[in-house]
């Protein structure tokens, strides 16, 4: 029986115009075109963090997705969050990030919820993240992790505030995004 093919960063960065996926471990995982709420949590999420980012003078920075991250110096993790909010400029190269990014949104879709779920929460935990939120349109729910407390994530429902572990002052509820 052929072993399967394992996949490389190169193989990563020359896939077909227009085709999207993520290397994790060699392996592709495909992605699928998001809807119009994912996109929209997506623009309001990034412009809510980026618009405090400069009222407070901040030095991090927000990418949304298409924006690849390599979580890994051996090659092995390009991901693309949703969001990602880096706050080390020495971490940002021409291609992405290289190095886990301080705080990172997945807005989850039929097609990743596993994905954002398990497999993403591990290795964004793994990687050095310090905080990451799910956020699922479906469940209308937002599960935050805060790794660096190594505390159990919290669930909030998106009629509630939610702070940002990462910027003290910053509240959001998703419920007022989408109205």
């Amino acid at each position: 029986m052929p072993l399967p093919k394992v996949y490389t960063s190169e193989d990563y960065w020359n896939l077909p115009e227009g085709e999207r996926a993520e290397l994790i471990d060699g392996r592709l995982y495909a992605m699928a075109p998001p809807s119009r709420i994912h996109q929209r949590l997506v623009m309001e999420l990034s412009g809510t963090i980026r618009d405090f980012i400069r009222s407070h003078h901040g030095n991090c920075q927000v990418y949304p997705s298409p924006f690849a991250v390599n979580l890994d110096a051996d090659d092995r993790k390009w991901v693309e969050p949703d969001i990602s909010v880096i706050c080390d400029p020495n971490k940002l190269t021409d291609r992405g990030c290289t190095g886990a990014p301080d705080l990172i949104f997945e807005i989850v879709s039929p097609a990743s919820r596993k994905m954002d779920y398990s497999l993403k929460n591990t290795i964004y935990s793994e990687a050095g993240v310090r905080e990451y939120w799910i956020v699922d349109p479906a469940k209308e729910r937002v599960t935050v992790y805060h790794y660096e407390e190594d505390a159990a994530p919290v669930i909030y429902s998106f009629s509630q505030e939610i702070s940002v572990g990462i910027y003290q002052g910053l509240t959001i509820r998703i419920d007022d995004l989408i109205d």
